[in-house]
């Protein structure tokens, strides 16, 4: 009988892969859940924010395992877990910044990477020559170093202890790899808008 049920999910899943499905849906929650965590580290409650942050990071790896397990994936949810893992992510540096828990220049340049991203994709729309944005392998080692070194803030305010010299290793990191995760996009970008081929 379960398995006649999961063979239903299953289905279901590849049916409708440009609907809500059970991936989807976990990561919806991921974003709803973005307030919390705000409201958690703007009231100095740094444990709390630090366990929302690891359950948060918790429904991403199921939602992922689901969405490849069970034959889930769809293009929704191709949009949507990069959206929720950049929601989080600038909410939280953001909220971190103005506590500061994080240098506010290290956020700027985090949040400014991200905008500088997004401005180029809507520019490329609005003249007729749409880019595709591929994730690089430098950009996930960003988008990791990004989410580790946020959660070595949150745990060291929550269970206070010095993180030292490892959140100094993870600020260098991050710095270095945001601004060349930026020299990637922008030459990607250049190349592509100065082409002559059919858009994209």
């Amino acid at each position: 009988m379960a398995k006649g049920r999961l063979g239903f999910i299953c289905q279901t899943g590849n049916a409708g892969a440009g609907r809500l499905n059970i991936p989807n849906l976990i990561t919806l929650g991921r974003i709803l859940l973005v307030p919390v965590v705000v409201w958690a580290i703007a009231s100095n409650q740094m444990l709390f924010a630090f366990l929302l942050f690891a359950a948060a990071g918790i429904s991403d790896a199921v939602d992922g395992f689901l969405a490849k397990r069970f034959g889930m994936t769809s293009e929704l949810g191709a949009y949507l877990d990069p959206l929720a893992d950049k929601v989080l992510i600038v909410s939280i540096y953001i909220s971190l910044g103005i506590a500061e828990a994080l240098p506010r220049w290290l956020v700027i340049l985090v949040v400014s990477r991200d905008l500088l991203i997004v401005g180029g994709v809507i520019l490329s729309w609005v003249v007729g020559k749409p880019v595709g944005v591929k994730p690089h392998p430098v950009s996930k080692a960003n988008t990791a170093a990004q989410l580790v070194l946020v959660g070595l803030v949150l745990a060291s305010l929550g269970f206070a202890f010095d993180a030292g010299w490892a959140l100094t290793s993870l600020v260098v990191a991050v710095t270095g790899l945001t601004l060349l995760s930026v020299a990637f996009y922008l030459r990607d970008w250049v190349r592509h808008m100065g082409s002559n081929g059919a858009p994209r």
